[in-house]
């Protein structure tokens, strides 16, 4: 297990800092592989014996992380990660490895450009700077005070970005009181992440790991899994050939995170995608029907309730420092945002992470504004924890991707017969002990939510 090396004081010279690395510092995220004509040959990806990936029948073509209906070899993903083509050459491709965060990364673009891109590029593609490497050596060369040029390859309409443009407040409060927890108790969120994350595991401990978590949810033979040193992520989902695709970063392999991981993409993700598919609103012609609300917040605030239900320390520092990055981001630039947030971030490298996704879609940072899609996740969250009592969490998996708003509207129109339910639901008594511990762990107060949530 990589140990964990604190970034240079702020006094430092520049010349002597130790050159940027990307930090093991966030959580989860899907994203994209980079690689080039001259790596394709070079393909290092492994199966494991179980996983021949012919010998079980193919899942539907929609897509399994959206309530939409998918085309082709996309998967459209609600808020953790995109839309994402993965031809044939790209399997092929090596990429160039970065550690494992829990942090949605923007993706990385292809290189050589000898491969098929698609003419419409989901939102956090988009959204990638072109000059993305340069401008941020730039900024730390400058001691942190450069504001970035960034540049893009096809800016987003203004109607886009405008949906994005006003970041949220209501749970300030909330989002600094989670944090604030885990620096009382570990000093620091790199601290927290080497004590509680646990050693990063080799391949044979990964393939049983996996596989015993496909049995517990009876997924053997469904979901292609692969494991990769070359990913930029901690793991990406896609749908190739029809099939559900998990591609696993090794180095983002943790001990006591991996299930989490599990329990986001396969758990929650990937079941209420199967079960979306049995109903009447599968299609989003179907849903305009019935009047369904977006699926998120629910979808991805369920998610991230999953990924640390089951830890010991089931803190959500990932969640609470997107959503108080992006609050900020609205009234500072660049410069004055990654300052800020060294209260709670000491690594630079993690604070540019964190910045760039706030302040994406801008061209010239030094002007305030912000890119507020990223707060999805402590919203989804503390609704849900505000409504645990009187949700049906079964229910609401069996209906898929619904939110928990429309459960006992759509309830009596539902197709039950072959819907499944996650291991970790099926004792909801149990469950909601893990809310409820989650509640306590992150000093969340019942009452504040039920009076900001009426």
């Amino acid at each position: 297990m990589r140990s964990y090396r604190p970034g240079r004081p702020f006094g430092l010279s520049v010349f002597s800092r130790p050159p940027l690395r990307r930090p093991l510092s966030l959580e989860m995220t899907p994203h994209y592989l980079r690689g080039s004509r001259e790596q394709m040959a070079d393909r290092r990806v492994v199966q494991p014996p179980w996983r021949s990936g012919s010998a079980a029948p193919s899942p539907p073509a929609r897509s399994l992380t959206s309530p939409s209906l998918g085309t082709g070899g996309w998967m459209r993903r609600s808020g953790s990660t995109c839309s994402v083509n993965y031809p044939i050459g790209l399997r092929a491709g090596r990429g160039q490895m970065r550690p494992a965060t829990s942090l949605p990364h923007i993706a990385k673009g292809m290189g050589g450009g000898t491969l098929p891109t698609p003419t419409r590029p989901c939102l956090l593609v988009a959204l990638r700077p072109l000059n993305l490497e340069q401008e941020k050596q730039t900024f730390f060369l400058s001691d942190y005070k450069y504001e970035p040029q960034f540049e893009y390859a096809q800016p987003e309409p203004r109607s886009v970005l405008d949906k994005y443009r006003d970041g949220a407040g209501l749970f300030l409060e909330q989002a600094v009181g989670i944090m604030e927890c885990v620096l009382r108790k570990f000093d620091s969120y790199e601290n927290f992440e080497e004590v509680t994350g646990g050693s990063v595991l080799p391949k044979s401990q990964i393939w049983a790991a996996v596989r015993k978590y496909l049995q517990k949810e009876g997924c053997v033979g469904e979901v292609v899994v692969r494991l990769s040193d070359e990913l930029l992520s901690q793991a990406v989902m896609v749908v190739e050939s029809c099939r559900p695709t998990l591609t696993i970063n090794l180095s983002g392999a943790r001990q006591h995170w991996l299930e989490g991981m599990l329990r986001h993409e396969i758990g929650t993700h990937y079941l209420r995608g199967v079960n979306n598919g049995l109903q009447p609103w599968a299609s989003s012609e179907g849903r305009k029907q019935f009047g369904l609300k977006p699926a998120n917040p629910t979808e991805e605030g369920l998610a991230s309730l999953h990924s640390v239900l089951l830890r010991k320390q089931p803190y959500l520092w990932r969640a609470a420092l997107l959503y108080y990055t992006v609050f900020h981001a609205a009234s500072m630039s660049f410069s004055q945002l990654f300052g800020h947030i060294a209260r709670f971030v000491q690594d630079p490298d993690v604070r540019w992470e964190y910045c760039l996704r706030a302040k994406r879609g801008q061209a010239d940072t030094s002007q305030p504004g912000c890119f507020s899609k990223d707060q999805v996740y402590l919203d989804g969250i503390l609704r849900i924890l505000r409504h645990r009592r009187n949700i049906d969490f079964k229910m609401l998996t069996s209906l898929g991707k619904v939110s928990f708003e429309d459960v006992e509207r759509l309830r009596p129109l539902a197709s039950l017969q072959r819907t499944r339910i996650p291991h970790f639901m099926r004792d909801q008594e149990r469950y909601l002990q893990h809310l409820d511990n989650i509640v306590s762990v992150n000093d969340l107060d019942d009452a504040t939510l039920q009076h900001l949530l009426p």
